[in-house]
């Protein structure tokens, strides 16, 4: 029986699974001999648009976006020459702002920090986690069928406008990086009760790996000629998270090159839906809440068939997630009581979309069971979740007991896409 590495927080987990398992991976792409000359190369040679020095060369200020610590971005690789270079451009260092697109996400401190940035810049450069919250920190931009589109003023005030970030599959926007550190990286809540609203996340254009016809991704353009975009740093990393690409000029050019690689590198054409798939978290640090990892289960439950079963291994090592997540998840408890209550765009809640996205997981699957290291069994029974205690006997008797079987060792970091679903 073939031997699978699934990762669960910090670690692999070795599984054991019968050779009539399809094992849905990742293509294998030559990692980059040179990672510090390529983000050099990329700075000064981008793709539209001119260097980043010539762009910052008379600037007064600068805002460098960076994503927060649920996505794994190499910022010790990318921020080193991006700040040098606007340091050599002129621009004052203390007019220097590294703004942490924390979403709807709580703030990242202390030793988080140091893991995020690397404790030299952490400790030496002004750093300001985004507040979604704080209608002070925002500034109107546009308005989408009657929602202020409000940004934070940092970024809109900075003379230069840079994000950073990772390109991977998102099950909403089709891939990540881009205007997503802005919308919704750097946006207000209120500006959510649109782009995260059920309505948007309910539409059938929405799916990781695709781009087109997608509303999620032409609001976050729309934004973004709005909010003003000067320079974009996104890279694309495989599964042990060697720089694969490093893409970096105008948005949205930039970005789209970004999202062909990333697309050659996850987008895995599927025949027909499997009775079980096996599928994890994505391993530290997406795994570290159920919230977070929850896009694992969506990855698997786009290519399992009506009243399937789903096994989902992850670590949830700081738990199931935010407190108004989960109230809202457990007041709710069904598909149908989360459409009842939360539909209305009147009770529309911080974390939304993670409840009905899981809850659009449970009524479509039959069973999902759970193997969480970081959970207690109450926690995932709470979830209407299957606890699982000894997973080798739970693998061995579900793939007994299921004819078409697949295993996504990678969870969200892959594209697995039905063939009859569109381009």
């Amino acid at each position: 029986m073939p031997a699978i590495q699934i990762p669960c927080g910090r670690h692999q987990i070795t599984l054991e699974v019968p050779s009539k398992a399809a094992v849905l991976q990742s293509k294998e792409l030559p990692p980059l001999p040179d990672p510090v000359g390529a983000v050099a190369q990329a700075l000064a040679r981008p793709m539209g648009g001119a260097p980043l020095a010539d762009l910052a060369r008379g600037k007064k200020s600068a805002c460098i976006v960076v994503s927060d610590i649920t996505r794994p971005v190499p910022n010790r690789l990318l921020l080193p020459p991006l700040l040098e270079t606007l340091l050599a451009a002129g621009v004052p260092r203390e007019s220097i702002t590294i703004l942490i697109a924390t979403g709807m996400h709580r703030p990242n401190l202390g030793p988080e920090l140091d893991e995020l940035l690397g404790k030299e810049i952490a400790s030496s450069w002004p750093v300001v986690n985004h507040d979604c919250l704080d209608d002070t920190s925002m500034e109107v931009v546009d308005t989408i069928q009657g929602t202020p589109i409000a940004v934070n003023r940092r970024y809109l005030q900075a003379e230069l406008k840079i994000v950073t970030g990772l390109i991977e599959p998102h099950p909403f926007a089709g891939f990540s990086g881009g205007g997503k550190s802005i919308l919704p990286g750097i946006s207000a809540l209120q500006t959510m009760h649109f782009m995260h609203s059920y309505e948007m996340i309910a539409h059938p254009g929405l799916r990781a790996g695709g781009l087109e016809d997608n509303p999620f991704q032409e609001q976050v353009a729309r934004v973004v000629r709005a909010a003003g975009l000067d320079f974009m740093l996104n890279v694309v990393i495989d599964h042990e998270r060697r720089l694969l690409g490093v893409f970096a000029g105008e948005f949205p050019q930039a970005h789209l090159n970004g999202c062909a690689m990333a697309a050659r590198q996850t987008v895995v054409p599927v025949r027909e839906p499997f009775d079980l798939v096996i599928t994890s978290g994505g391993g530290h640090p997406l795994d570290d809440t159920l919230y977070q990892s929850s896009k694992g289960l969506l990855a698997a439950k786009g290519i399992t068939r009506p009243g399937g079963t789903v096994l989902w291994i992850t670590k949830c090592a700081q738990g199931l997630g935010s407190e108004e997540y989960c109230r809202m998840v457990r007041l709710c408890a069904t598909p149908q009581g989360f459409r009842e209550r939360h539909s209305d765009p009147a009770n529309f809640v911080v974390d939304q979309w993670g409840a009905q996205a899981y809850f659009q997981c449970l009524e479509h699957l039959g069973r999902v069971l759970i193997y969480a290291p970081g959970l207690q069994a109450e926690d995932a029974l709470s979830f209407g979740l299957e606890w699982v205690d000894d997973l080798p006997a739970t693998v061995a008797e579900l793939c007994a007991a299921h004819q078409r079987v697949a295993v996504m060792p990678e969870g969200p970091y892959l594209s697995p896409l039905l063939d009859d679903l569109p381009g």
